[in-house]
């Protein structure tokens, strides 16, 4: 895919620096407490010992690695781990303490040649719980969505950041960059949405110039955005970044009965 690329097009680390600015905070409330998740048909359990350290025990083996945890909101959570042992892998979940539902979201950058024509991350969407009680659980199930398709938005990352998305069906999304080192590219990309709740939803991407995808908690309640973003750097090592933003709803496109997108 580089040779496709254009001459001036730049690498991840270059518009993931201070892409965070208007991220919100971490926190080090789960530090001494045990978050138990059932992802799909996985059973995760976390113990957190640090801010970014947490241990963790899954069903394909067990270790000590870096994680962060963010407050969304009133019992709504971000937390995104990585793997010393899995370092194209990295493990994005969603939860809400008081419904029990839960999002898990597991990024992995494929080997070059793995999937011609394909962008090199992958990404699989784990609804799930909190705890193991599926009869705990309340309200929606986590699911994909069409809700987002015809909407534009810009996304404030930082003074020296922003872009405008499109969400053009349920399968692609166009970017554009209005502020920053990427001012003037922009590009048609595939995409996934799911929704979380009322006002809230997951939006993911996956790049095909460059080996990059996110995650990224909307929350249109608050008008804030809170994701990552895991690539491969110009020098060639994976990178997981933060990132997050202000969010600001554009327009949006009505479609007739008779021309929907896909």
């Amino acid at each position: 895919m580089d040779a496709a690329r254009p001459a001036d097009w730049k690498n991840y680390e270059d518009f993931a620096a201070g892409i965070a600015t208007n991220r919100l905070p971490c926190t080090d409330a789960w530090v001494g407490r045990t978050l138990t998740l059932r992802l799909g048909d996985e059973r995760l359990e976390l113990r957190p010992q640090a801010a970014h350290s947490t241990a963790w025990k899954d069903d394909r083996g067990a270790g000590v690695d870096w994680y962060e945890a963010i407050e969304l909101g009133p019992d709504l959570h971000f937390v995104d781990l990585t793997f010393a042992s899995r370092l194209t892998i990295a493990l994005t979940v969603v939860f809400n303490t008081r419904t029990r539902r839960a999002l898990g979201i597991r990024t992995r950058v494929r080997d070059p040649g793995e999937a011609p024509g394909e962008p090199r991350p992958a990404q699989e969407f784990l609804p799930g719980i909190v705890g193991d009680d599926p009869s705990a659980a309340t309200g929606s199930v986590p699911a994909p969505t069409r809700d987002l398709i015809g909407l534009r938005t810009h996304q404030v990352y930082s003074p020296q950041h922003t872009y405008e998305h499109t969400y053009l069906n349920s399968q692609r999304y166009a970017w554009q960059c209005l502020v920053g080192v990427q001012r003037g590219q922009g590009d048609v990309d595939l995409a996934s949405y799911y929704k979380f709740d009322e006002d809230q939803y997951v939006f993911t991407f996956r790049e095909f110039l460059i080996p990059v995808a996110s995650v990224f908690f909307f929350d249109f309640g608050r008008m804030r955005s809170t994701g990552k973003f895991l690539g491969i750097t110009g020098s060639g090592e994976v990178a997981n970044n933060p990132a997050g933003a202000f969010m600001r709803k554009v327009s949006m496109t009505f479609y007739p009965p008779d021309a929907q997108p896909v």
